[in-house]
């Protein structure tokens, strides 16, 4: 981090209430350079078709004509480029790409702004933000409602949240803590950007941010740190008479109480408080239950996070939080590893296998929490039974029987999947 950086993050924490000017003096080549280095080289480039490896080749001369551009007012963002992903559950999600050098704009703005925000965030955010992770998110949530007596909760997602943020509404929200209209102009320039679809059509959005934007996450963070994080610490909980708990990452959220009518009082006026920011709720994922010690049973679950969590009782006969991979979400791990087996087959083991060993680090870095083996047995199972599947249909002959199977998959270093993850996470207390 540059001296500038540590400067408003120390400012930011020991003056509550300031209001910040001059910011984007700090687009600096330093900054610049530090950004750079923070980017992913390996990403597909925007629509000027420029990537990393191009854009390296001379990027002292760049950075120069760039930080020359910003403080002359003279930068301009560039068009998004449009894309579709599949999605394992089926249909397609749009992603912007925005051009290298926006990117590069884009980061260190990123950085002005956690370092600023990161003093106001509450606790109970864990997205995007450094030294927290979904994995904290879920150990906190694991902890708190194993030993704080909560009955009642509502599971709750924001229905296409980064298409719907109001542009109004978040430059009134960053105007608290920012007077600089140079860096609120340069953030209105990329929400507004013009968009290329892969047909050719160019629209601009009047509401949203776009999917992709490396300035994105900190953005919903501020905008959701505004509508829900602050509202509910302030308004919310002191109306409760018994215990509540918040805990979100992104736009997706779970709220613990400890007594019914408060649970019930939450989750009638909280369409309204989205409502207000032009939010609302997604029905199928939100849902009011009764859940707690007393009501065991792996079918009375909620889901967050990729995760099932569910009560049921340990050897001792005491009542335990489980969590295993949701239904969904291990149907979507099979299809997808399934797909990738089938499509990539004709590869040479030496280069399969290796790719396919990847694939499983990734799933079980994520998914390999205490109480989920079995989930993990199931995913490896089907991984096994693909692989013999499709390596034996390469050519007409019956290439490998289980155990030749088995002893590639040793010779590669693939293992079953295992529960590795003993969280040595402090969980925050609500």
């Amino acid at each position: 981090m540059t001296t500038a950086l540590q400067a408003i993050t120390y400012k930011a924490q020991t003056h509550p209430g300031h209001v910040f000017q001059n910011l984007s003096a700090l687009l600096e080549e330093d900054l610049l350079y530090e950004s750079w280095g923070q980017l992913k080289k390996n990403v597909a480039p925007g629509i000027d078709g420029v990537d990393a490896q191009t854009y390296s080749e001379e990027l002292s001369t760049h950075i120069t004509t760039l930080t020359d551009k910003l403080k002359r007012g003279a930068y301009r963002a560039n068009r998004i480029k449009r894309v579709y992903i599949d999605k394992a559950s089926g249909g397609q999600r749009p992603l912007g790409l925005p051009t290298l050098e926006d990117k590069l704009v884009q980061q260190s703005v990123a950085q002005i702004l956690s370092g600023i925000y990161e003093a106001d965030f509450l606790p109970n955010s864990y997205g995007y933000r450094p030294k927290r992770s979904a994995h904290g998110a879920i150990h906190s949530l694991r902890v708190n409602l194993q030993f704080q007596g909560f009955g009642y909760l509502v599971e709750a997602d924001i229905k296409g949240f980064f298409d719907t943020v109001n542009h109004s509404w978040l430059q009134r929200m960053l105007k608290q803590r920012i007077d600089d209209k140079r860096l609120l102009t340069l953030i209105q320039q990329w929400m507004t950007a013009e968009v290329v679809e892969p047909s050719g059509k160019v629209s601009k959005p009047d509401q949203g941010t776009p999917q992709g934007g490396v300035v994105s996450p900190v953005l919903a963070n501020i905008y959701l740190h505004h509508v829900l994080d602050l509202w509910f610490e302030k308004v919310v909980k002191p109306k409760c008479q018994g215990r509540a708990m918040l805990i979100r990452y992104c736009d997706d959220f779970v709220v613990a109480f400890q007594l019914r009518h408060d649970a019930q009082a939450f989750y009638r006026v909280l369409p309204q408080r989205l409502a207000k920011f032009n939010l609302a709720i997604a029905p199928d994922k939100t849902q009011l239950i009764r859940f707690s010690r007393f009501h065991p049973g792996k079918h009375r679950c909620f889901r967050f996070l990729g995760f099932e969590f569910y009560w049921s009782k340990d050897r001792q006969g005491e009542a335990r939080l489980r969590c295993r991979t949701s239904t969904k979400k291990q149907h979507e791990l099979m299809s997808s590893i399934y797909q990738w087996i089938k499509l990539n087959r004709h590869q040479r083991s030496n280069v399969l296998l290796p790719m396919l060993k990847r694939k499983l680090v990734g799933v079980a870095n994520y998914f390999g929490l205490p109480d989920n083996s079995r989930s993990l047995i199931r995913l490896y199972r089907h991984t096994l039974h693909s692989l013999h599947k499709w390596l034996n249909r390469r050519s007409q002959r019956h290439s490998y029987n289980w155990a030749g199977l088995k002893a590639l998959l040793g010779h590669f270093g693939i293992q079953p999947l295992r529960v590795w993850k003993r969280l040595n996470i402090v969980a925050d207390w609500y």
